[in-house]
């Protein structure tokens, strides 16, 4: 009995005997349940929302999850369906949903004078761990902080580009468009999205700015504002240059190949420095922000699959994006190079990345692309019934819809508004679990390797592979 009460304690991060409730894993999704149900129910009863009819269930559901996972594809417009109201709404839903209710929980406590169990610190403060020098408390309130502080900037740089244009109205959409752009949302309160700023560089780059920020992470932030701001004697971490790596690579090789790929599509009109700064912002949004200058049902299907591989990748670990993450797929990727070259050891730049941090890494991919895999199949079938005429054309915006939906970025290429019932629900299921799916997985993972050692192992037999 002492033994397995010390299994349980070092596991879960609670005295022996007194734990009865759910793992901070757990808390974590029901967080986020709970906050999509308080987002469909006030969809649903609030007054004053709807500029016309009020949204049903199914629609009022998918709405709240897109929102709150930050994730941007909508059944409805939300310029013209919503009232100035029912648009806060949104966006409340985006911002909590953004910083995650679990982080804002957390903050409660601290307010209230109650201390953090180590439970807690798990979901909320597991970031801090790669950054020795920054405790739990500090990371928490430094989400919030640095949060506002950068939408608020961001609100002022948009007002201050369209306030000549847009007048009286100015002031709303910036904040609108500020907060979903560092949540990396993609909800407008423009029809067109961003279509009608596609001849307008400072406001294409400005928002490209606040995706960036949003989809980096705030361990990454926080690690260059202690290194080039505070001029702290240290290195980046691992993790942080790891981040930066494969976002610029993905940045802006994906800008030169979209520039090769639509040159003679959609962005053939346009002269060579909007051009360039069209392409520059369809590599930033693809990786889950979801705002779009171009019309995807039209682009090029070399653009297309582009799209598809930098909405799998995302954003970076503990930001606002979703996806596989940057860093999950750089540590497979160097499993890989290190495997090739006959090393055991996964390594880079000097540091040997843990064997249990590259397990799981390869486990998050290879389990988010079978279940993928599963619902696009699943999809394919409740939106292309057996007995209907054959279009080809179907399948791509489909799997298209479904990689954006899990990966939690918004973009789509038109089917959204024409899915039936299974499907609406099938999307809602994709956002939710490329939301939290993945760290609820990761954090299990590392739950039971810490306290659940195995103390024995079978006989070993080797299987041919390859």
């Amino acid at each position: 009995m002492l033994r397995t009460s010390l299994i349980w304690e070092s596991a879960v991060g609670s005295p022996a005997g007194t734990r009865r409730g759910p793992s901070a894993t757990q808390l974590f999704v029901i967080s986020f349940l709970g906050l999509v149900a308080v987002g469909t129910i006030g969809l649903l009863v609030l007054p004053g929302l709807y500029t016309g009819p009020r949204l049903g269930f199914v629609d009022a559901l998918f709405t709240a999850t897109s929102a709150v996972c930050v994730t941007g594809l909508i059944v409805v417009d939300t310029a013209s369906y919503f009232t100035p109201l029912g648009q806060a709404w949104i966006l409340l839903l985006i911002q909590l949903g953004g910083l995650g209710i679990m982080t804002l929980a957390t903050l409660l406590i601290v307010a209230l004078g109650r201390r953090l169990t180590r439970d807690w610190e798990q979901v909320t403060g597991g970031q801090a761990r790669v950054l020795s020098h920054v405790d739990e408390v500090s990371l928490v309130r430094a989400v919030v902080r640095t949060t506002l502080v950068l939408e608020a900037i961001g609100a002022l740089g948009l007002w201050a580009l369209w306030r000549s244009e847009l007048g009286a109205s100015a002031p709303w959409h910036a904040v609108f468009h500020a907060v979903s752009a560092f949540c990396n949302a993609g909800f407008s309160t423009f029809s067109d999205s961003l279509t009608g700023f596609r001849t307008s560089p400072a406001t294409l780059l400005w928002v490209s700015a606040l995706i960036i920020l949003g989809g980096l992470g705030f361990v990454v932030l926080a690690d260059l504002w202690g290194r080039f701001v505070r001029r702290v004697p240290r290195h980046l971490s691992l993790h942080t240059r790891l981040a930066l790596l494969v976002t610029g690579l993905l940045l802006f090789g994906a800008t030169v190949l979209f520039l090769v790929f639509e040159s003679h599509f959609d962005l053939r009109a346009m002269g060579p420095v909007d051009r360039a700064v069209n392409a520059w912002f369809m590599s930033v949004t693809a990786r889950t922000a979801g705002f779009n200058t171009i019309d995807y049902g039209t682009a090029s299907n070399a653009s297309l699959f582009l799209t598809l591989l930098l909405m799998l990748v995302g954003g970076s670990p503990g930001s606002t994006a979703g996806g596989l993450k940057t860093t999950t797929v750089a540590i497979l990727l160097l499993l890989v190079w290190n495997r090739l070259r006959g090393r055991d050891e996964t390594s880079f730049l000097g540091r040997t990345v843990p064997k249990d941090t590259a397990e799981r890494a390869a486990g998050i991919v290879i389990g988010s692309l079978l279940l993928l895999g599963v619902c696009v199949f699943v999809l394919l079938v409740t939106e292309y019934p057996l007995e209907t005429e054959l279009d080809r054309a179907r399948f791509l915006s489909l799997a298209f819809e479904a990689h954006s939906a899990f990966g939690t970025v918004g973009l789509s290429m038109g089917p959204t508004a024409d899915l039936t019932t299974g499907g609406r629900l099938l999307i809602v299921f994709l956002m939710f679990v490329g939301r939290v799916g993945p760290l609820a997985v990761a954090s299990s993972m590392a739950l039971s390797r810490a306290g659940r050692p195995v103390r024995y192992r079978y006989a070993h037999e080797d299987v041919v592979v390859g």
